[in-house]
C-alpha cells in the first residue's frame, strides 16, 4: 500500500482534528487529556473491552495461583493500574501493588477496591513503568500489564523493570493491543490513525510490535498467543497476550 496514500489520508485526518492539534501547540491539550479526558475516555473503552476481552481475561490469569511464593503468599505488582479493571480476576488473598503514571484514576480505583474485597491492598505509587525504584528488587511474585505498553515511553525499559522486581521464577502476565499483519488493511489503517491516535489518547500508539520486545527481554520463558478482541469500527483489534517467568 503505497506510503504517499497513508501521508495523504493523515494529512485529512490531521485537519479534521486541527483544533486538538492547535490546543497541543500551545500547550493546553495535554494537561486536558491526563487530567479529564483520557480519564473519561478511558473509562467508557473499559466497560467495553472487558465484555469483549473477559474469556481472554480468564484464560491469561487462570494459572497466576500457580507462582505463589513459598510463603504461601501471592505479591502481584500492577503497572499502569487506571480503574483497576483486572482485580477480579485475581484469586483471594492477593497482595496488590498498584502503580500507574496518571493519579487521575484514583475516584475509580477506589470503587474497584470496594467492589473487590477477596484481595489485600497494600499501596497506590505514582510512578512510571520505566522508573520502579520505589519497588525493591526481587520483591514480587508476578507483575501485570494490560492496555499500557501502547503507550510508555520505552517498552524496553519496562521490561528490564518488571524483570528486576520480580523473584526468580516469578511470572509477568500481558495483554497488549499491537500492530496488525502488515499486508492487511487494518494495518493501512492504524498507520494512517497512528500520529492523531497518540495525540489524542494520551501517546498511545498503534503500530507497536510489542511480541518483539517481549522476545528480546532476558524473560527464561515466554508463552504468547495472537488473538483478536472484538472492538469493531477501531484500529484496536489484534492483541497478544501471555505471560514470561524470570
Amino acid at each position: 500500500m503505497p506510503a504517499a496514500s497513508v501521508l495523504c489520508l493523515r494529512a485529512c485526518l490531521a485537519l479534521l482534528a486541527m483544533p486538538i492539534y492547535l490546543l497541543a501547540f500551545l500547550g493546553i491539550w495535554e494537561p486536558f487529556c491526563k487530567k479529564v479526558f483520557f480519564p473519561f475516555f478511558l473509562e467508557k473503552l473499559c466497560a467495553i473491552h472487558e465484555r469483549k476481552a473477559k474469556k481472554h481475561k480468564q484464560e491469561l490469569f487462570r494459572n497466576l495461583p500457580d507462582f505463589t511464593s513459598p510463603s504461601g503468599e501471592l505479591k502481584l505488582l500492577e503497572i499502569g493500574t487506571g480503574y483497576g479493571v483486572n482485580f477480579q480476576f485475581y484469586p483471594p488473598g492477593c497482595r496488590v501493588t498498584c502503580t500507574d503514571i496518571n493519579p487521575n484514576f484514583q475516584q475509580g480505583l477506589s470503587k474497584s477496591m470496594s467492589k473487590n474485597q477477596h484481595l489485600r491492598y497494600e499501596r497506590f505509587l505514582e510512578a512510571a513503568g520505566e522508573d520502579l525504584h520505589v519497588v525493591p528488587s526481587g520483591s514480587v511474585d508476578a507483575v501485570v500489564c494490560t492496555l499500557v505498553l501502547c503507550s510508555v515511553r520505552d517498552v524496553s525499559a519496562v521490561l528490564r523493570e518488571v524483570l528486576r522486581v520480580l523473584r526468580p521464577g516469578g511470572a509477568f502476565y500481558f495483554l497488549e493491543h499491537v500492530a496488525a499483519d502488515h499486508s492487511s488493511w487494518k494495518y493501512f489503517w492504524q498507520q494512517i490513525y497512528h500520529p492523531t491516535w497518540k495525540l489524542l489518547f494520551a501517546g498511545c500508539c498503534l503500530t507497536r510490535e510489542i511480541w518483539r520486545d517481549l522476545e528480546e527481554a532476558a524473560f527464561s520463558e515466554l508463552s504468547v498467543r495472537h488473538v483478536r478482541v472484538a472492538l469493531p469500527w477501531t484500529p484496536i483489534e489484534p492483541h497478544i497476550m501471555g505471560f514470561a517467568v524470570k
